[in-house]
């Protein structure tokens, strides 16, 4: 299981992923600025973690034949064609001597089929689900984004979840995870939202009482 954590989680119109951003090989930290989260198209995104190197070619070689089908065909692939897409290449790959080490959360909207989050694993399957993670982090957030998550999400009371996820993995995981990215993409297309860090958690987050939605 890599050391680096991923979370998504999906409204009825739209879809939010959050990714620490260190970087470390082993025991050694190298740096804190390192986003795990890449564009696909103006509408798909997706965070990956594993082994450095795997990350970076992989998602760059389906970023570059998604970009490919656009040029080709007029149109970007929905998230679900794209997730099927990855999955396909993480699976074949599995028979080859280049055997990629990486996990993805692939998140997407599209006018027809509306708000879409894939789960793939390291050996190419892939679900479709309404909340999920990889990495150490995610074994502490099952159970929040279980609780909280409902049909209605909105995307405020999303990030106050991940708020929720993130304050655990800082609280009870022993690798320093103190800045996560997010990331939301809907109607509008994909774009950058607050980070959660220590700055930027209120009092309040230290709580896990904390309410983020009214059911």
């Amino acid at each position: 299981m890599a050391m680096e954590t991923i979370l998504g989680i999906k409204g009825p119109d739209f879809v939010m992923l959050a990714s620490d951003t260190m970087q470390a090989k082993s025991l050694i930290f190298m740096k804190d600025d390192q986003s795990k989260v890449h564009r696909l198209s103006d509408f798909n995104m997706m965070a990956a973690v594993g082994d450095g190197g795997d990350t970076l070619q992989f998602t760059d070689y389906i970023s570059k034949n998604l970009h490919l089908y656009k040029i080709a065909n007029g149109y970007h692939l929905s998230a679900r064609a794209a997730a099927h897409f990855t999955r396909r290449h993480l699976a074949d790959y599995i028979r080859t001597n280049t055997r990629y080490q990486v996990a993805m959360l692939l998140a997407g909207f599209d006018a027809i089929e509306g708000p879409d989050l894939h789960y793939i694993d390291s050996f190419g399957a892939a679900q479709s689900i309404n909340h999920a993670g990889h990495g150490w982090g995610s074994m502490f957030c099952g159970s929040i984004l279980q609780r909280f998550w409902h049909a209605n999400l909105t995307q405020p009371e999303a990030f106050c979840i991940l708020k929720k996820c993130v304050v655990e993995i800082q609280k009870r995981l022993i690798i320093n995870q103190r800045n996560f990215e997010v990331f939301v993409v809907d109607s509008k297309g994909m774009r950058k939202m607050e980070a959660i860090n220590p700055g930027s958690l209120s009092n309040e987050a230290l709580n896990l009482s904390w309410e983020c939605t009214k059911n």
